[in-house]
Formats: C-alpha cells, sequence, structure tokens
C-alpha cells in the first residue's frame, strides 16, 4: 500500500519539474480530451457546426482541464475560485484564437476540420500556457 508521504513527496518532486515540461504533459492529455469532445460532437451533430463543436468542447473541457492545470501543472494552492474565473477570462481569449485559427484553415487551407482543429488546438496552447502563467496562476511572489 502507498503510504501518504510517499504521495506526497512524489507530487514535490513532480512540481519540481519545469511548469513548461508539466504543461506539456498535462497539456498534452487536456488536449487529446479536448479533441475527442470535439471529434464527438462533429459526429453527433455534424461537420457543418464545427464552430459549434469547438464551442462545446472548450466548454466541457474547462472543468476538467482547470482541475489538472491548477493541481498539476502550477501546483497552487487554495484560491480555487479566483484561479477559476481567471482561468474562464484565459479561456474565452484562447478560445476565440482557437475558433479564429480554425475558421482560417478550414476556409482557405483545409476542408478537414479534423485537421483543422489539430492545429488550433496547438496554437491555442500556446496561448493558454502564457495566460495562465502569468495571470490565472500566478503565485504572489510574482506579483512583485
Amino acid at each position: 500500500m502507498i503510504n501518504i508521504n510517499e504521495l506526497k513527496n512524489l507530487y514535490y518532486k513532480w512540481c519540481s519539474l519545469p511548469d513548461k515540461i508539466r504543461f506539456l504533459l498535462v497539456g498534452g492529455f487536456n488536449a487529446a480530451f479536448s479533441y475527442v469532445i470535439f471529434a464527438a460532437a462533429i459526429h453527433i451533430i455534424g461537420q457543418e457546426y464545427y464552430q459549434l463543436c469547438v464551442a462545446l468542447q472548450w466548454i466541457i473541457s474547462s472543468f476538467f482541464s482547470f482541475t489538472n492545470q491548477k493541481i498539476f501543472v502550477f501546483c497552487t494552492k487554495g484560491n480555487w475560485i479566483k484561479e477559476y474565473f481567471k482561468c474562464c477570462t484565459s479561456w474565452v481569449i484562447s478560445y476565440i484564437f482557437n475558433a479564429l485559427i480554425l475558421e482560417f484553415i478550414v476556409r482557405f487551407i483545409s476542408k478537414n476540420v479534423y485537421i483543422g482543429q489539430i492545429v488550433s488546438i496547438l496554437l491555442a496552447s500556446i496561448i493558454t500556457y502564457v495566460l495562465f502563467k502569468y495571470f490565472a496562476f500566478r503565485h504572489k511572489s510574482e506579483n512583485n
């Protein structure tokens, strides 16, 4: 049986990794989860409603992503409500960026919404990381 102290030590070791590495690993998992939601929505609702599907994907995956980002990427404690609302603000910006990139790709590069969304998620992830690091999950010591 795993000891609680062993779990804490493992968590502290995890949190001592650079946040960019943690973001890539956890963010990759979150992105895959988000993409599955998008693909399922496309399958159920229809490809012609891809912008509705991307909106649903962002709404549904936000709760899952917030928890993972807070606990496993930025390793913050407390401030759940404040950080969640800051994340929501960050997601609005990331969502708009994602939707615009997806629209551009579908209209001008490839009609394939699945490929377009993969590219959009990857590019939006960069914006999301910056917003999360410097806004949503900014530590008090970084505010000075």
